[in-house]
């Protein structure tokens, strides 16, 4: 089986980004029953808009149904789950087993995923999901790469195995958190995290509440609980050869930008390992594009054991050294039509993506507004411009520039 690269739409215009650059399948929320509460997600309209999209591009659709639902919630579990059959997903990632057997026994031709907050560790527990009927299992982000492959033995060949590669982690097991619902009344584990452990902490003396003092493991002080983001950009060939059937990106609540850029790199790491299977180095382009995107220190997580590095104590804030200009509309005449997204200038310096493509890199010595008039910057948010240039590029293509310091492409 090829290995799936599977993409995250928060929204259509991410679920259009993924489509356009290279995902085999995305995930997706409705608007109850979801991880991800702050995104846009899709109401019963949208969900059967976005399944008729991707179906037409070749593309499957995973819905989320991986809350952990209370009493009051499973009386509107039947009449989502109704929407979703109709709309035509292609399988439902659930966590809890009540929702799992109502899943089974509503629909039980569509298939069941799994999800990561099950907390899926070893291959007894995968057994007895696949005999309840799992087709798929999401497993534990805290496995190395020699305990996926000892679950990849001990398992029947046709229940497939998806892990997170890219994104963001969480200090908690498998995302099973108490804290954003202790400190803020929002309930991770149904999909509203307000994010605690990216909050820098102090202790406070009961005598003295006006000193608090910080937690420090140096003298500049530290965010104990504050993850590194995952990164396996440069180990496909490893994640393929443990039995990996799905790799799974995070980011339903980040940008189109985002999804484009990282999507794209796996898409093209994933091609390139399928090209040099015995043979295989990432090309230093496609490692360096995961590093264009905003993000926080890059980690490997657990795959390699125990990390020595994965929480990162200085701050919790992202890294960001591109932005996004402008997307291409069209290209004719040697000349590429655009609408602006961020201020730029004439004699700016741009590297365009387009799907499936190394970046080109492009000097805006000349730009035009949409009259054809010259101008000297596109300030004005969404205005048309355009610009010659040799080569063509797709609809959609992004167009973007620098806009932060040089950082190590070290990935610890």
């Amino acid at each position: 089986m090829i290995p799936e690269i599977l993409a995250p739409a928060g929204d259509r215009e991410r679920l259009e980004a993924a489509l356009d650059y290279g995902a085999d399948a995305v995930y997706l929320g409705g608007m109850q029953f979801g991880m991800r509460a702050g995104a846009p997600n899709f109401d019963a309209e949208g969900m059967c808009e976005a399944v008729q999209m991707a179906h037409a591009r070749g593309v499957k659709v995973y819905l989320t149904v991986n809350t952990l639902p209370r009493n009051e919630e499973l009386l509107l579990l039947p009449g989502f789950l109704s929407e979703a059959v109709n709309a035509g997903v292609d399988a439902m990632i659930v966590a809890d087993l009540g929702v799992f057997q109502t899943v089974r026994r509503l629909s039980p031709q569509i298939p069941v995923h799994m999800s990561t907050q099950t907390g899926i560790v070893n291959y007894a527990t995968a057994n007895v999901l696949y005999e309840m009927g799992a087709r798929r299992v999401v497993l534990a982000r805290e496995l190395s790469l020699d305990e996926i492959a000892e679950i990849r033995r001990h398992v029947p060949e046709d229940l497939e195995l998806e892990v997170f590669v890219h994104g963001a982690m969480c200090v908690s097991f498998s995302g099973r958190c108490l804290l954003s619902a202790y400190f803020t009344d929002r309930d991770a584990n149904r999909g509203a995290c307000a994010q605690p452990c990216r909050w820098k902490y102090s202790l406070v003396e009961e005598k003295r509440p006006h000193l608090p003092m910080p937690i420090e493991e140096t003298q500049e002080g530290t965010y104990i609980l504050n993850a590194r983001d995952m990164c396996m950009i440069d180990h496909i060939d490893k994640l393929v050869q443990a039995g990996v059937t799905s790799f799974k990106i995070e980011g339903r609540a980040k940008s189109a930008y985002y999804v484009s850029v990282v999507t794209n790199a796996y898409r093209m790491a994933m091609d390139y390992y399928l090209a040099h299977p015995d043979d295989y180095k990432l090309p230093g382009w496609i490692h360096d594009e995961v590093f264009k995107v905003s993000h926080r220190r890059y980690c490997t997580g657990f795959f390699f054991g125990h990390p020595n590095a994965c929480q990162y104590y200085e701050n919790s804030g992202y890294i960001t050294s591109c932005e996004v200009v402008g997307i291409v509309e069209e290209c004719r005449d040697g000349m590429v039509y655009a609408t602006q997204r961020n201020r730029f200038f004439a004699g700016d310096t741009v590297e365009i993506l387009a799907p499936g493509r190394q970046p080109v890199t492009v000097r805006l010595n000349e730009i035009y507004n949409g009259d054809g008039e010259q101008i000297t910057t596109a300030n004005h948010a969404m205005m048309a411009f355009s610009f010659p240039c040799a080569e063509t590029f797709p609809p959609h293509s992004l167009i973007r520039r620098e806009c932060g310091a040089e950082e190590s492409k070290e990935i610890r």
